[in-house]
């Protein structure tokens, strides 16, 4: 958070993929070229599984950490992600589009690249891209195991936070839904009032 503190408004892309997510070595290299050419900050919750080494230096690329020292923060251990999506700082969210996830991108209006491995997030993704129009869609080869290109990733993450329309349009499209996701939990607001007279019933 200290680090967060010290970067520029909506400048860091987020990458976290919850509890279960997971990558083979030669994705996680792929996935540093990715963020590194894409010449963002970045904020990697990088939590490597007992199948790869825990070494930074070895599952990374070469200078990785050197070259992106001061935009980029890499860490392999638990972080409070509801602090970081809501932080003035984070711009976008690289997430597995997992339903906590999804929950806490609209609550405070970030737009998500989506990057979906198991389980319903795969629908989530959907219609968070085609439905919503919340997050843009990373292309994946799912003949490959659903392998994403370095410079897919770089692509995915200059739209999402930088100066292209299409990444544009769906930041907006963001915050119009957390101001509408607010005013539908205050009081007069749909959520409000459905949770109101539910209340009101059960003590009858």
């Amino acid at each position: 958070m200290e680090w967060l503190e010290q970067q520029p408004h909506s400048s860091v892309v987020f990458l976290c993929f919850g509890s279960m997510g997971s990558f083979s070595a030669p994705q996680l290299k792929e996935m540093a070229l990715g963020l590194e050419h894409s010449g963002h900050h970045l904020l990697w919750s990088l939590l490597c599984h007992s199948s790869i080494d825990t070494d930074f230096d070895k599952i990374l690329p070469d200078g990785f950490l050197d070259r992106t020292k001061g935009r980029g923060l890499v860490l392999d251990s638990w972080v409070p992600q509801v602090d970081i999506v809501g932080h003035a700082a984070v711009g976008g969210f690289v997430s597995h589009c997992g339903w906590n996830s999804t929950l806490e991108s609209i609550w405070f209006g970030v737009p998500i690249l989506t990057w979906p491995l198991c389980a319903e997030q795969k629908l989530n993704a959907f219609q968070l891209v085609q439905d919503s129009g919340l997050a843009l869609e990373l292309k994946m080869d799912y003949e490959k195991d659903g392998w994403v290109s370095a410079q897919e990733l770089e692509k995915g993450v200059r739209c999402l936070i930088g100066d292209i329309e299409e990444g544009q349009k769906v930041r907006k499209r963001a915050k119009e839904m957390a101001e509408a996701s607010k005013r539908e939990v205050a009081q007069g607001g749909s959520s409000f009032s459905i949770l109101e007279r539910l209340a009101k019933k059960s003590m009858h």
